[in-house]
């Protein structure tokens, strides 16, 4: 079946593969979504058989397109050799820009059918467009996909443009933030456990969407690659490897939400599962194959036709079970699951947060309350993992890691799960005062540990030098930390301006609101809190490579300015007579919260009073690393004046006796 596609590196490769696994993908989604009843007419309100059956049959195309696009952009960008030929590299950008442009319009598609399924109507019907563009932007189920589709032409378009390595990477990273929106239209938007639903359907989205996209990209470009196959299929080997993990753990995570328990497995929709859990395995089995063997024999010998066959025939079987696994995945997120979506709910909390309202408040809850947040819970963890076994490997090799800033590491990651799993996290949902602990802990706390633990550093000593002149880990944090982008956002100045005015425009703008009230909202919140914090406190503190830094008596100040300007924001909520996000907090109606404007207030005291300390340390710290200057300048000064018998201090006491107008020092005159 494959051999067509083997031999003669310098055949152009023809689409088959993509409209082979197209039709596979198409042919399961629509046999799949029969049996899952994802396709019957609707008692009321049905838009008839175009969108009942195009509205997943678009998604297959879409999905496959948004697979390519991200694929071909990661082999181009980051897998293929430097050492490889330009046209290479230009061949991967021209097949992403056309998969992105199919990706676009099969979203603007898939969003106008979205719309008639929403809205119980035809396509075309009387009032459909007029009406379209307004409710496309005001539903989250129909906006998220609308922004994944004009982010996918936006990439197709830049694509056509510029082909350059460094433009890939950044397509790239558009790309698989184009796929994240996705998480939040379907089913897991609407799932009991709405947050688990969403972090685990996005997570599941991105791995999928690598995995296929880069296999399906290294069959096209097979013949393409040459000297430089062996390298790339071996560095997508390790990418694999990785989204398989992604892919298998959020999918028994999103299933089991799904389905309600084992009984679930009963259902149609149960049974769709267990047959894309059967792809998966089986998936695993050909990448097992692949990468114990295939890559071994490759790294070998990279120009042997054997091993090469061998890749392209696993690959191509790889490949149509990836499309029956495609297939299932859309017919699933069309049919209805066991577990009925989120009925409307009499408590407010619950409709506007996703969440219960929590019992009263009691201060002992800070210490006995537990929900966790499996998002920012797994990337603690995995950051906690990722630094520790960098810290082993320098140990291996002979290399030493000051045990603090391990320490200082672990506790800065186990104060941000404190923060947002335990009752600070519960309660900052639906209190401002404890949301304000919150966003404290998590913008002045937590950064200043993470800051001071030097992760740049330890990744730069521990991450290995590509030699095969292909962009690792270690090189694209390089190029990160010498960007010009970062050397503004290296500024005090910048940094100072971004902690605060942000925060200031956060609390008094309708984001507040949507940061409480959305999935989205809470997440960018949080990530945003996090990562202005970081920036602050690395501008002052930061050992790791960067910009080059202000002088500390400079940095002192603009510490000193913002702290004063942040004291201000907090008598600001103490004082004020306004509440803010309104319809959220007097929705809530909490019985232990009498007055949201109080609360409010007692939000400011927590904003003006919870900074003292973390501002004390870094004023500390930066006066120490500004005498640890001086002591060293001295130590300096002094070396010198030994080597040139005070030579300068020899001219310059000429200098005074100059200007006195006598050959004699000052002392002297005296």
């Amino acid at each position: 079946m494959s051999s067509g596609y083997i031999g003669d590196n310098r055949r152009r490769m023809s689409p088959s593969w993509i409209v082979l696994i197209g039709v596979v993908a198409l042919a399961v989604c629509a046999l799949a979504a029969w049996y899952g009843r994802a396709t019957q007419a609707l008692e009321i309100g049905d838009p008839g058989a175009l969108v009942r059956w195009g509205l997943p049959l678009t998604r297959v195309v879409h999905d496959i397109a948004a697979a390519l696009t991200v694929g071909s952009l990661l082999i181009g960008g980051l897998l293929v050799p430097e050492a490889a030929s330009t046209r290479r590299r230009e061949r991967a950008g021209t097949i992403a820009a056309y998969s992105a442009l199919t990706w676009g319009l099969a979203g603007v598609l898939g969003a106008i059918l979205g719309y008639a399924d929403v809205a119980g109507s035809p396509v075309g019907s009387a009032g459909f467009w007029s009406s379209a563009w307004t409710s496309t932007w005001d539903l989250d189920q129909l906006r998220a996909p609308a922004i994944t589709a004009l982010l996918a032409l936006l990439v197709g378009l830049v694509a056509v443009v510029d082909r350059s390595r460094n433009t890939q990477v950044w397509l790239l990273a558009i790309s698989v933030l184009a796929v994240l929106p996705l998480a939040l239209a379907g089913h897991a938007a609407g799932s009991s456990d709405h947050d688990a639903a969403v972090n685990s359907l996005a997570g599941h989205l991105v791995g999928i969407t690598l995995w296929v996209g880069g296999l399906l990209s290294l069959l096209v470009m097979w013949p393409r690659l040459g000297k430089g196959a062996a390298t790339t299929v071996q560095r997508y080997s390790t990418v694999a490897l990785w989204c398989y993990v992604l892919v298998a753990l959020s999918g028994v995570l999103n299933a089991w939400i799904r389905i309600g328990g084992f009984g679930g497995l009963t259902t149609r929709y149960g049974v769709l599962v267990l047959l894309k859990v059967a792809a998966v395995v089986v998936l695993g089995v050909f990448g097992y194959l692949q990468r114990n063997k295939v890559v071994d024999l490759l790294r070998a010998d990279p120009s042997a036709q054997p091993p090469k066959a061998l890749f392209a025939r696993l690959a191509g079987v790889e490949v149509l079970v990836m499309g029956v696994a495609v297939g299932l995945g859309v017919a699933l997120t069309r049919s209805i699951p066991p577990v009925s979506e989120v009925t409307r709910s009499t408590d407010p909390a619950l409709e506007r947060t996703g969440y219960p309202t929590p019992p009263d408040f009691e201060p002992s809850a800070f210490w006995t309350m537990w929900r966790t947040e499996w998002l920012f819970t797994s990337v603690a963890v995995v950051a906690v993992g990722v630094y520790v076994a960098w810290v082993l490997r320098l140990r291996r090799r002979g290399d030493q890691w000051p045990v603090r800033r391990l320490v200082l590491w672990v506790l800065g990651w186990a104060i941000f799960v404190y923060a947002v799993d335990s009752a600070v996290g519960i309660y900052g949902r639906v209190m401002f005062s404890v949301h304000m602990v919150e966003h404290m802990l998590i913008a002045m706390v937590v950064p200043l540990f993470l800051v001071l633990a030097a992760p740049v550093t330890l990744a730069l000593r521990a991450l290995p030098v590509r030699k095969d002149a292909t962009l690792g880990p270690r090189e694209l944090l390089l190029a990160i930390v010498h960007s010009r982008f970062l050397n503004v956002l290296g500024n005090p100045v910048v940094a100072a301006v971004l902690f605060f005015v942000s925060l200031v425009v956060f609390y008094y703008s309708p984001l507040f609101g949507k940061a409480l009230e959305t999935h989205t909202g809470h997440v960018l919140m949080v990530v945003h809190f996090m990562l202005t914090g970081y920036l602050f406190a690395w501008v002052l503190v930061g050992v790791d490579p960067g910009p080059r830094k202000w002088p500390a008596p400079l940095r002192l100040l603009v510490l000193l300015i913002t702290v004063a300007a942040h004291a201000f924001f907090g008598v600001a909520l103490m004082t004020g007579t306004g509440l803010l996000a309104p319809d959220f907090f007097t929705a809530l109606q909490l019985p232990w919260v009498a007055d949201p404007l109080e609360d409010q207030r007692a939000a400011g005291g927590v904003a003006w009073g919870t900074g003292e300390l973390p501002t004390l340390i870094l004023a500390m710290l930066v006066t120490a690393d500004w005498l640890r200057q001086d002591s060293a300048e001295g130590r300096r000064q002094a070396r010198q004046a030994d080597r040139d018998d005070d030579a300068e201090l020899k001219a310059y006491n000429e200098y005074l006796a100059s200007r006195s107008g006598s050959g004699r020092t000052p002392e002297h005159k005296e």
